[in-house]
């Protein structure tokens, strides 16, 4: 990642002296890009920051385990998307005397000053009965919301605020530096320019939010198709039996529930039967152990190196089956590689249960030991989309919680994966879901679009295509905003070209 802050070799009397006698050397960094042509973040705003635009803390002891009223801490706005991100401790439900409307609205950008400073989102429809904790700003924009949103996405924004803000205590408090940043503006063409990154930002927004839609389409999909397919045997609650326990060789109260057993029914009582992975054809073993008493000494960096492996690691897997980053590993080791149609599944940590296909045959893929990779012994993309949409539905059913076993909210081991059943859908059924994951004939070329055409023709294509190749394509788009957003840093005029 390029440098955008400069760190002096030595400073002056003067300079102490108008940093009020400060010996912190963070206080002595500079911003430093060849466009001198730049606005603060405060000059985006259609006035100056209130109170009214700062969130509410409302305190724990308003958390309630259901409400129709949301409160949203800082931990929902995250680096790796625009919009709020649904992880874990990100939103709680309140009760309705600890509610304070906010009006919330789509398009609104919302940023964070405490915790992780500087994260922001984009909202992208109306949250009517959601509420910011105080450690988040709603940004009062006068014009250009998007395009000023690009550049705080992007590390010219972020490595201000690293030393605008010191990183030393446990939670950093940002205050209002943020509005301190500079943001550069276009010397050249600069109206076009700026529609430009607005125009690539809003096709990103656009395209996670049907990477999202999709996701829950697919969930949906599979619940009404187990529900309509079901043999006639009726779900009764037992307590468990002492056979029950010696088969399954568990004592955890997890898999025995009341309600981990109804959703179990489901897939046990389904109309066409089961599967496990072994009977569908794949194997399993952990991923590549990367240590260095392992493989020796490696070299890993986040640029693409010809003849270096692509890292993929389980926690740079998101909920909907896309990658948030890969790194690359240089190592003279014949390591274990994947190919087309194997599995990459995150069996631990927070990253519990998510997983990824890989697709590509011309790059050498691996993953660590953290990750289990289903192997398959066959061509059958289809089939190995189908079983990683399905780990997919156990996860959002809190499923894979309750098979996981340890400490640390537990580990879904190799020796466990038999108890996992995976309906035998139909093909045409199977099929259908797959398509809204995967769907390779769907290819994106917006090479002819202009401004006028470009927005419709990239909706027509997330449409169609599945979320492997909507996810493709945002990072082409990503990939010219950021080179779009370096040329107005390095005063060079941007290549306005979809």
């Amino acid at each position: 990642m390029k440098s955008y802050i400069e760190i002096p070799q030595f400073t002056t009397l003067e300079d102490i002296r108008k940093r009020d006698y400060t010996l912190s050397a963070s206080q002595y960094k500079t911003f430093c890009i060849k466009n001198q042509s730049t606005k603060t973040v405060a000059d985006f705003l259609e006035r100056g920051l209130e109170r009214s635009d700062l969130g509410v803390e409302v305190g724990s002891e308003a958390y309630v385990e259901k409400s129709k009223y949301v409160f949203i801490k800082t931990k929902a706005l995250q680096e790796e998307t625009y919009l709020l991100n649904d992880v874990k401790d990100a939103f709680e439900y309140v009760t309705p005397q600890s509610f304070v409307k906010m009006n919330l609205k789509k398009g609104d950008l919302i940023i964070s000053k405490d915790s992780n400073v500087g994260e922001i989102a984009i909202l992208d429809k109306d949250y009517p009965n959601a509420m910011l904790c105080s450690g988040i700003y709603r940004l009062p924009i006068k014009e250009h919301k998007l395009y000023l949103l690009a550049f705080i996405k992007h590390p010219i924004f972020r490595q201000q605020i690293d030393y605008l803000v010191p990183r030393g205590s446990t939670i950093r408090h940002g205050k209002t530096k943020f509005l301190q940043c500079k943001i550069p503006v276009p010397t050249e063409n600069a109206e076009n320019t700026i529609l430009y990154i607005e125009c690539l930002v809003q096709a990103i927004i656009n395209k996670e939010i049907e990477i999202r839609n999709k996701h829950s389409k697919i969930m949906s999909f599979i619940q009404q198709e187990l529900e309509t397919n079901q043999k006639p045997d009726e779900f009764v609650f037992s307590q468990p039996t002492i056979s029950e326990i010696c088969s399954l060789n568990r004592l955890d109260s997890s898999i025995y529930a009341e309600e981990f057993k109804a959703k179990q029914h489901l897939v046990h009582n389904y109309s066409n039967g089961f599967s496990t992975v072994a009977e569908m054809g794949f194997s399993i073993c952990r991923g590549q152990n990367l240590q260095i008493s392992n493989i020796g000494l490696s070299i890993q960096t986040k640029q693409a190196v010809e003849g270096y492996y692509t890292l993929i690691l389980p926690n740079y897997i998101t909920k909907y089956g896309t990658i948030s980053q890969t790194q690359f590993i240089g190592n003279s080791y014949d390591l274990k590689t994947l190919k087309p149609g194997d599995i990459i599944f995150g069996a631990e940590g927070n990253e519990k249960g998510r997983s990824l296909v890989v697709f590509e045959s011309d790059k050498k893929t691996i993953t660590n030991i953290h990750g289990i990779t289903l192997n398959h012994d066959s061509d059958n993309l289809n089939k190995s989309v189908f079983v990683k949409l399905f780990l997919d539905w156990y996860r959002q059913n809190g499923m894979i919680d309750a098979y996981a076993v340890g400490g640390n909210g537990g580990s879904l081991a190799i020796k466990y994966w038999d108890i996992l059943k995976f309906p035998n859908f139909d093909i045409n059924k199977e099929n259908e879901i797959v398509s809204l994951y995967y769907s390779p004939l769907n290819i994106y070329n917006p090479a002819e679009c202009n401004f006028e055409t470009f927005l419709n023709y990239d909706q027509q294509f997330n449409e169609a295509a599945g979320i492997y190749e909507i996810d493709k394509s945002l990072k082409y788009l990503q990939a010219k905003l950021d080179k779009a957003i370096q040329n107005i840093a390095d005063n060079v005029e941007v290549d306005i070209a979809f």
